[in-house]
């Protein structure tokens, strides 16, 4: 088989698993506001890139996953890199998003109560408010601890599923590809893929339609990021480590904001659109002038 039909035999497997798994879901009554419902689906999808790569690559072709796919846990500063910038990040999609109109600074987390109004009984939003006020500082905080401390641990372990796949296993089938346009590529596949969540209501429970759309640009947005840290890091452990703290700490740019809706604020609004944007212009800047290895005008595979 040619490189190209192992690629395709990967996304074949990946996106009818992931598709299968979500369609059997709703089939058989999956209740996407459940949490514990919510959890137990969106942990299991990630798994399924990691167990489709383990198929194509060690099952069907025998050969070794760790040297092939960057799975190196030897420590670098791009490291922490992976692990500090989705929170910085995340602040900045917090900052945009108070510049829109109708938007605005609630430290009494009103915006989230609204929110959360939405899907909880009055009993469990009596329940909710008494333990945020019984906190001995504010919620945010201990969510930006809790983020930092998941996106290493428990958090990185879900995100290696979705990882091994996306910056291990298409890094290596796109490496002779430009950076850029290897980014574009990978970038929809990731969003595509996530689609059936989002219809269901993941992210953009007011849009899921279009939220589809805003889905695949932010992925496309964020892979320039992680591949770039990939490669400087030559770990796809560094991916999960920022993918992880990414799911752990993207609520902190929505938690003390009142009004704009899931289109427009946190990190997957546009908020965040506008936030990765200014990020990937340093990302550039850095690599241009700063950076001894130009990567993002080589072919992906390039600093490996």
């Amino acid at each position: 088989m040619k490189k190209v039909n192992r690629t395709a035999l990967f996304l074949m497997l990946t996106f009818v698993i992931s598709f299968s798994l979500a369609g059997l879901y709703k089939l058989f009554g999956g209740h996407y506001e459940s949490n514990l419902s919510r959890t137990i689906l969106g942990v299991s999808y990630m798994f399924i890139p990691m167990i489709c790569v383990i198929i194509v690559e060690k099952v069907i072709y025998k050969e070794p996953l760790k040297a092939n796919l960057l799975i190196s846990f030897s420590i670098n500063r791009w490291f922490f890199v992976a692990w500090l910038i989705m929170p910085v990040i995340s602040l900045m999609a917090f900052s945009v998003s108070l510049l829109f109109p109708g938007v605005s600074f609630s430290p009494e987390m009103s915006g989230m109560v609204k929110r959360f109004e939405e899907m909880l009984t009055p009993e469990q939003m009596e329940q909710m408010k008494n333990s945020m006020e019984a906190l001995p500082v504010h919620p945010v905080w201990i969510s930006l601890v809790q983020g930092f401390i998941a996106g290493v641990t428990v958090n990185a372990i879900a995100g290696f599923g979705e990882e091994l796949g996306w910056r291990g296993f298409l890094l290596k089938a796109f490496k002779e590809m430009n950076f850029l346009k290897a980014s574009v590529v990978i970038g929809f596949i990731w969003g595509i893929w996530h689609a059936p969540l989002i219809l269901m209501g993941h992210n953009y429970p007011q849009h899921p339609e279009y939220g589809v759309l805003m889905m695949i640009v932010w992925c496309i947005l964020l892979t320039p990021l992680f591949l770039y840290i990939t490669v400087k890091s030559k770990s796809v452990i560094a991916a999960a480590i920022m993918h992880g703290t990414l799911n752990a700490t993207a609520g902190i740019a929505i938690i003390i904001i009142d009004g704009g809706n899931d289109l427009t604020v946190g990190m997957t609004g546009l908020a965040g659109f506008i936030a990765l944007s200014v990020v990937l212009v340093l990302l550039y800047l850095y690599d241009s002038f700063i950076s001894r290895e130009k990567i993002l005008v080589s072919r992906l595979g390039a600093g490996l």
